[in-house]
């Protein structure tokens, strides 16, 4: 018999909450993923492809207080 992931779902929601921390890290690492090498790449294209956009004027910095008084609004407040 096969049991759903909703099945699943249900009974790992039941459990203890150190339980369902234990089960979610588990599960966390059994799905593959890239290799320390991959990423460091990926993001080393991604740092070089920002600073391209920058230094071309493709894309324009915003000033740190202009965002921050963005962010207060926002958020009503702080």
């Amino acid at each position: 018999m096969s049991v759903t992931v909703d099945e699943l779902l249900r009974q790992a929601l039941e459990l203890e909450p150190k339980a369902r921390e234990e089960l979610a890290t588990l599960l966390l690492e059994s799905v593959p993923t890239e290799s320390p090498e991959e990423v460091d790449a990926a993001w080393e294209a991604t740092i070089r492809r920002r600073v391209e956009e920058l230094e071309s004027g493709a894309v324009q910095t915003i000033p740190w207080e202009e965002v921050r008084q963005k962010l207060v609004r926002s958020e009503g407040g702080a």
